[in-house]
């Protein structure tokens, strides 16, 4: 089924299986992605084409300065007729949301989504409405434009799974690309192949994937080495080692296997850490690359023999 589906995203997502497995990773293991890149290049395509593959209901939010908390959670409406009031749903409300330019919000309506992303479920008037049991932010912001945005805090990046990067296509994937949208290929055109259901029944497999106590070391390992490495301001919290071993999970499941590899680690740590550390200044000065600084850290970390 995961096959499948991989195949059909990338017939119309073209030429970027790694970014496709990274974001089924995050679904499976019920985390939250932030894409992270230029305009044009695919976020909000990814991102319908998934949810439509699944037949899963689908809601984008362009976020802009004005844009309000209760537009996002929802709010109460008072009825004339009945002389109550009535839960308004908010776009939160569906299996898929696309946080499109999750930056050019204000920090009031950034900080909306956050039980959502963390609970599954939104307070309106002191009342806990829970979200659909299928349910993934898939948030983008575009790294090069300052003017008029604010910065994600570090508590609300600290709730995404993974920050990853499309890039430019290759030279035939782009042309590829190009011939499907001159030929009329239409996303909201295709065809269900999964149901929510069956992806649900997917993730609560993901989670029986064994992880033995050696793994869990080794991931704790990795966290730690973050805490003491003098080039970063800080290291990754508690939640970053409990995100690394559920990708992990996801990763080893969807490579047919029931239990986790040091190999399925080592492939989710920078994809996973990369948006919870932060250089220091000396180490910007000195043009230090984060990803660079992750990777170093892995092979410090004694890899467990099993």
């Amino acid at each position: 089924m995961l096959d499948k589906l991989k195949e059909q995203i990338n017939t119309v997502f073209v030429g970027k299986e790694n970014v496709v497995d990274d974001v089924l990773i995050c679904l499976l293991a019920g985390g939250h992605v932030l894409l992270e890149d230029v305009p044009g290049v695919g976020k909000t395509t990814l991102a319908k084409v998934l949810a439509r593959l699944i037949g899963a209901d689908f809601g984008r939010i362009q976020f802009t300065p004005d844009t309000l908390p209760s537009d996002v959670t929802g709010t109460s409406v008072y009825n004339a007729k009945t002389g109550d009031f009535e839960y308004r749903e908010g776009a939160i409300m569906h299996n898929f949301i696309l946080a499109d330019e999750i930056n050019r919000t204000t920090p009031k309506t950034q900080s909306s989504m956050l039980e959502a992303m963390a609970e599954g479920q939104v307070s309106v008037d002191g009342i806990i409405r829970k979200l659909p049991d299928l349910f993934m932010v898939i948030a983008t912001q575009n790294p090069i434009e300052f003017l008029g945005t604010y910065p994600l805090p570090e508590a609300s990046l600290d709730r995404f799974m993974m920050r990853l990067s499309i890039g430019y296509p290759e030279k035939e994937s782009e042309v590829r690309l190009t011939k499907n949208i001159l030929e009329n290929q239409n996303v909201d055109e295709i065809t269900p192949i999964l149901t929510t259901d069956d992806m649900i029944r997917l993730k609560s497999e993901v989670a029986k994937v064994h992880v033995s106590d050696a793994v869990l070391g080794y991931i704790r390992d990795i966290s730690d080495l973050t805490r003491k490495e003098e080039n970063f301001v800080m290291g990754v919290s508690p939640r970053a080692t409990i995100f690394m071993a559920k990708a992990a999970q996801a990763r080893a499941y969807m490579l047919n296997r029931d239990f986790v590899k040091p190999d399925d680690v080592k492939a989710i740590v920078v994809n996973t850490l990369h948006h919870r550390v932060a250089l220091t200044s000396e180490a910007k000065i000195r043009r230090e690359d984060t990803d660079s600084i992750l990777r170093g850290l892995m092979l410090k970390a004694k890899v467990p023999i099993e």
